[in-house]
């Protein structure tokens, strides 16, 4: 919400053997807490049920209204997830990355889908049908309880949105969106795929007004703007910023 905002992947990753996948699935199924409860041949044919896309940046995974009984799982690349009003002014959800899971919900309801979701860069991801899901869920007494963790996973992550659109100025509110989605880049540095014009729908910022603060943290070494992302320098600099206007 990682843009991805990491979205290099490497060739291989997506023309992975069908063996890999399968496993790469099965280990992301064993460790979300809507099946990490299943035995291991369970997991396996619930991999095995698992119909995997290729997009290509900007592709369309789902749009808003469309049946939502499936969850995704995004093997490579990265899908952001928005709203869109009328007069244009999107809002982004969250970017999910390579080895995360979006749309339990829709697939615990089954109701339409909420929001849209698109790819960021080159991507895989595989989706999981409810059909196949649900009759493993209701034979597990703890299958209420993973259902109630999801839930209050979402909202968890949800809180810090509000929360920063509330109480941060916009330097803050931008700073923690780069430290929340950047990715470690070898010691202390932070490395942030996205355009500056995602970086600031993430926070309802415009481009204009993302490069100019961009601008101002460049110039005191605490980051460095590449072509289609940011490195940070110094992460407690920005990290700073952001505590300091929540006091």
């Amino acid at each position: 919400m990682s843009e991805t905002l990491d979205a290099a992947e490497s060739d291989a990753e997506f023309r992975p053997k069908a063996t890999d996948s399968h496993a790469r699935i099965r280990d992301m199924l064993a460790e979300h807490p809507l099946t990490g409860g299943l035995a291991g041949a369970e997991l396996d044919r619930l991999a095995g049920t698992a119909r995997i896309q290729r997009f290509e940046r900007g592709d369309q995974v789902f749009a808003r209204g469309e049946p939502g009984g499936a969850m995704l799982l995004v093997l490579a690349g990265a899908v952001r997830v928005t709203a869109a009003a009328r007069s244009g002014a999107e809002i982004v959800y969250s970017v999910v990355q390579a080895g995360e899971c979006f749309g339990e919900i829709g697939l615990l309801d089954g109701r339409p889908r909420s929001a849209d979701a698109a790819a960021v860069a080159e991507s895989l991801v595989a989706t999981i049908a409810r059909r196949d899901v649900l009759p493993l869920l209701t034979a597990r007494p703890e299958a209420a309880l993973a259902t109630l963790s999801v839930l209050c996973d979402r909202m968890r992550r949800l809180c810090p949105q509000v929360e920063d659109a509330l109480f941060l100025d916009t330097p803050a509110r931008l700073a923690n969106a780069i430290l929340r989605h950047a990715q470690p880049n070898g010691g202390v540095e932070l490395r942030l795929r996205a355009t500056q014009k995602q970086l600031g729908e993430l926070i309802g910022l415009s481009r204009e007004s993302t490069n100019k603060q961009l601008q101002v943290w460049a110039r005191k070494s605490w980051i460095e703007i590449e072509k289609g992302g940011v490195v940070v320098r110094d992460p407690a600099a920005l990290s700073a910023i952001c505590a300091a206007t929540r006091r």
